[in-house]
């Protein structure tokens, strides 16, 4: 699995993704049930509120080799300040339609 991950450029002051690395790393929680080698190709912010550079930034880390795009927990369920992104859905839903189906999506990270 070839990962672009995604997050919030609102928490990334208070999180440098060390959890997000590490249940990928350790094949834990939205990971569990994979089981091939997985390798970041790419780690990149929404951009800000409201998260249309997601769209973009996602293409692009699939042009470089990404096969699946990961929200980060951060996006989709508020961690770690308890503060979903209110634009999740959408920003996935855009991505989606961009980067087309052959691309799996994973809605959070922990």
């Amino acid at each position: 699995m070839k990962v672009g991950l995604i997050r919030c450029m609102q928490t990334e002051d208070m999180c440098p993704a060390t959890t997000c690395f590490k249940v990928m790393d350790t094949k834990k929680l939205a990971f569990r049930d994979v089981e091939e080698e997985i390798e970041v190709i790419g780690v990149n912010t929404c951009g800000g509120c409201p998260g249309k550079k997601a769209v973009t930034r996602a293409a692009e880390m699939v042009k470089r080799g990404a096969d699946t795009i990961v929200l980060a927990s951060c996006i989709t369920r508020g961690n770690p300040i308890g503060f979903a992104c209110p634009h999740a859905e959408q920003m996935k839903a855009a991505i989606e339609r961009k980067v087309g189906e052959s691309i799996k999506m994973i809605d959070y990270t922990h």
